[in-house]
């Protein structure tokens, strides 16, 4: 069996961050399979914002304009 592996403080922060994001996401139309799809198609995009210190609400608004 292979070894689970550990994240590292922010990783968890960040994959969080996401977690927020699809909610805001979601309350703005989109499905939660869209939501999830497009930060995972966007990842770059998304943790440039996240590291700008974008809000998760922020960044939602910005990827729905």
């Amino acid at each position: 069996m292979a070894k689970k592996e550990e994240l590292d403080e922010e990783t968890l922060a960040f994959i969080q961050w996401c977690i927020e994001v699809e909610g805001f996401l979601v309350a703005g139309g989109a499905t939660v399979k869209e939501a999830q799809d497009h930060i995972e198609e966007q990842v770059d995009w998304f943790t440039d914002q996240y590291c700008a210190a974008l809000t998760p609400e922020e960044a939602a608004k910005e990827a729905l304009a």
